[in-house]
């Protein structure tokens, strides 16, 4: 598909450099990241657009689905071919397991692809254990005792999780090295749902460990969702449908990309507190007159 000529090149957006001036990287288990954006590769309707989509993001990590029937498109395309591995750290995940046994099989799966290309993301992997085929929610137990297992084998483990306080706890205490609670279920676009649990996830992840990273993974539908995710205090968002779905991906991912960057630049300035009347942003002091233009002294109007 050609790009329009008011729309800027997949190159021209990548172009800028992470982090922003004044910030920090983006530490999880031994890899190091500049772009705070993760994003997927599935759902696109080519492996072009894909591709065009990823370098405009900005993103310097892609997760990938590792069972082999996903590594290939209809037209016997093999999504690796699409994907700079000397660009991008891949993250491979385990989309579609409905149990610790199948996650686990998943996970050592990708490493073993991993490992063939040279890729540095082999040793990490992006959990999933779903527990439900409609909703899409995890399966927390499951969740729980995949974590557990696969750190036990080595791996760095990313866990998606609900937005849940207890089971983000469990999860850290499982060894994850990263907890990645959702925003809202997978692919449904309704944004951030529930701020308050995030920001207690926030609060018990991060109160002994400041740079723990918890990161918002699923459910964002546009700019404005990341900006706030972002704004609440997490270290970064990984999605994927959004920018797939969108009517022009790649303008998406530019968004996307900076979304994260406002609401990253938001939190560390720190917003002013919610009042419920007003503040003159201009000084009082040595004006004219202190009225509202067009009343006297008694409140009444003037003619």
């Amino acid at each position: 598909m050609a790009t329009p000529a008011s729309q800027p090149s997949a190159n021209e957006t990548a172009a800028e450099s992470f982090p922003e001036p004044g910030d920090s990287l983006l530490r999880i288990g031994n890899h190091t990241l500049n772009s705070r954006l993760i994003v997927g590769t599935g759902r696109y309707d080519s492996m072009d657009q894909m591709r065009d989509s990823l370098i405009a993001s900005g993103s310097e990590c892609v997760t990938v689905a590792v069972r082999r029937e996903r590594l290939y498109d209809k037209n016997g395309q093999n999504i690796l071919d699409f994907i700079d591995p000397q660009r991008y750290t891949l993250l491979p995940n385990t989309a579609g397991c409905y149990t610790a046994a199948d996650a686990i099989r998943a996970a050592r799966l990708g490493r073993e692809i991993l490992r063939t290309l040279g890729n540095s993301g082999a040793d990490w992997v992006k959990l999933e254990v779903l527990g439900d085929s409609k909703t899409l929610l995890p399966d927390p137990a499951e969740t729980v005792l995949a974590c557990e297992k696969l750190v036990e084998d080595g791996f760095s483990v990313l866990c998606y999780t609900s937005d849940c306080p207890v089971t983000a706890v469990r999860l850290k205490k499982a060894g994850a090295a990263s907890v990645m609670p959702a925003g809202s279920p997978i692919g449904s676009g309704q944004g951030i749902l529930n701020p308050n649990s995030l920001k207690i996830i926030l609060e018990y992840l991060k109160e002994d460990d400041p740079d723990y990273p918890v990161i918002i993974d699923a459910g964002v539908g546009t700019a404005s969702d990341v900006a706030i995710a972002m704004e609440l205090g997490a270290d970064g968002v990984l999605l994927n449908t959004a920018i797939a779905h969108a009517r022009d991906p790649v303008r998406m991912a530019v968004a996307m990309k900076y979304g994260v960057m406002a609401g990253r630049h938001a939190a560390l300035a720190g917003r002013i507190p919610r009042k419920l009347y007003g503040t003159a942003s201009s000084p009082s002091e040595g004006v004219i007159s202190t009225r509202p233009y067009g009343s006297q002294a008694d409140g009444t109007a003037t003619s």
